[in-house]
């Protein structure tokens, strides 16, 4: 490991440093980068071929059962898109100008400590806070059968948060919002306690939920079962991500591996009951004026989310395919579409405040990075594990649905850029493709529909990338949940999910003492 990843990063776990940051680093640095051309203008020319045929034909959003629904229930797309804002902001790195992860830094610190939640702390950042501690929300929240709702504070429609990537969306921004929540409500059932203890109150249940939930329902439980004892996780069961003194953040991961949830996004959602309100991700490129879920303004009327259509704090009936007339329909529970290696249309051509510079498609972006940054072939990388790699005819391009139609093409790796890519497959293409290898049969949280729905997952090496930087980011912690506390569960019990995060910031439940 590099020396440079021994330097303390300042302020690792003291959230109102200004300094906090980490660098990014290799988990598999001794592995030569992967090629997919003679030349560079070969390389970019065969990975944007790929990134075409990573890109399904547009569906528009709709509201009834879909094919590509996993068991997944939608909310977690954006909890992980959560999680990513607190551990890796690299907010100066270009395509172009940086292909050295060394030279990247990390402006997030390398640990799960809800730094995108408290910024600086109150300290620091008092316009955030009022006098008791609490965070300041916005203006109240309308939405056709939604009661109860708000807006992030904001000043001139920039939200005042700790991370302004959470107000990209609506979505993930009135998440942001329930975060501000839980801890505000931490703070009133907890009045006797200081401001950073309430803070790692919050901090330990997220991070349970982190481990206990949301690792398991995206990364097969063979991996995750191989990196415990007695049921526990183990540090001494980490192979592949070390460091001398401090966590750093791995490309394998950030540009890879945790790039899964991009295949997880639908084309749209449902936010409420109002007919307006099934919405777009993002602006039709031909139709740009229409309502879509764009955010860093202020959330327009009517767009508070009925919360039971993203996570199951309620059971809902499951609905019926293709019948726009049948009412649960509307009020259903929306799944993450599978991970796999077709993303959904609008991700193919990105809006400029999103993408402000080229390409503007997310499947080439992340292709292009990886491969600018020397990321090696994900074959080689399953060697390196000691695991067979997958062979050609196993990675297959489109989407993972258990009975593919005339118009979802499944296509073999090997025949796209003239071979460019036979036992030479993309880090991050070849970790989405494994997770069609490795499906489990989830229960769905539903009445009237199936009992589970076949789920890919993480395989054994996007999932090993993905749990053992979590854990390991936790254990090098020395303020995280596996450091301090191990055994530590919510006086909840075992079981607390993001559903019962969620429905404690909406004044559900019990007291979280």
């Amino acid at each position: 490991m590099s020396s440079r990843h021994s330097i303390i990063p300042r302020g690792l776990n003291v959230t109102r440093s200004p300094l906090s940051q980490g660098r990014f680093g290799r988990m598999f640095g001794n592995l030569t980068p992967a090629k997919f051309g003679a030349t560079d203008a070969d390389s970019f020319a065969n990975l944007s071929a790929l990134a075409d045929e990573m890109v399904a034909d547009f569906d528009p959003p709709k509201d009834g059962p879909d094919a590509e629904e996993s068991g997944i229930p939608a909310l977690y797309t954006y909890f992980g898109q959560f999680i990513d804002h607190d551990i890796t902001f690299d907010p100066v790195s270009s395509l172009t100008k940086q292909q050295d992860p060394d030279g990247l830094v990390d402006f997030r610190t390398p640990a799960l400590d809800l730094d995108n939640l408290y910024g600086r702390g109150p300290g620091d950042q008092p316009y955030m806070y009022d006098n008791s501690g609490k965070f300041l929300l916005g203006e109240a929240l309308t939405g056709s059968g939604v009661s109860n709702a708000s807006d992030l504070p904001r000043f001139k429609g920039r939200a005042l948060i700790g991370d302004p990537r959470n107000d990209e969306n609506s979505i993930v921004s009135q998440l942001q919002c329930l975060f501000l929540r839980f801890h505000n409500r931490m703070v009133d059932d907890n009045s006797a306690l200081s401001f950073e203890e309430v803070q790692q109150r919050v901090r330990f249940h997220y991070q349970y939920v982190v481990l206990n939930d949301f690792l398991p329902r995206i990364v097969h439980a063979s991996v995750l079962n191989d990196l415990k004892t007695t049921g526990h996780y183990d540090r001494g069961k980490i192979r592949y991500y070390h460091w001398k003194t401090w966590p750093f953040m791995p490309v394998e991961f950030s540009v890879a591996a945790y790039r899964l949830g991009h295949s997880m996004i639908r084309p749209g959602y449902r936010l409420n009951d109002a007919d307006t309100m099934l919405l777009l991700i993002f602006p039709d490129p031909e139709d740009p004026d229409k309502n879509a879920l764009t955010g860093f303004r202020t959330m327009g009327p009517g767009r508070a989310i009925d919360w039971g259509r993203f996570i199951d704090i309620d059971k809902r009936a499951y609905g019926v395919e293709d019948d726009a007339t049948n009412a649960d329909n509307k009020k259903r529970l929306q799944f993450a579409y599978r991970i796999d290696t077709a993303l959904v249309d609008p991700l193919g051509t990105l809006p400029p405040e999103i993408a402000s510079d080229p390409p503007a498609s997310l499947a080439l972006r992340n292709l292009d990075r990886g491969w600018r940054l020397g990321l090696p072939s994900g074959q080689a990388v399953a060697r390196a594990m000691h695991l067979t790699p997958l062979a050609d005819e196993q990675i297959i391009i489109g989407k993972a649905v258990d009975k593919p139609e005339e118009g979802d093409p499944q296509i073999k790796i090997a025949t796209i850029a003239n071979g460019a890519f036979k036992g030479n497959c993309p880090l991050w293409t070849y970790i989405l493709a494994e997770a069609r290898q490795n499906q489990t049969a989830v229960t769905i949280p539903a009445t009237g529909g199936p009992d589970t729905i076949n789920t890919p997952q993480l395989g054994p090496v996007g999932g090993r990338i993905v749990a053992e930087v979590f854990l390991g980011m936790m254990f090098g912690d020395n303020s995280s949940l596996l450091s301090l506390d191990p055994q530590w569960t919510p006086v909840t019990g075992p079981g607390f999910a993001l559903k019962d995060l969620v429905a404690y910031a909406l004044g559900q439940g019990k007291p979280l003492h």
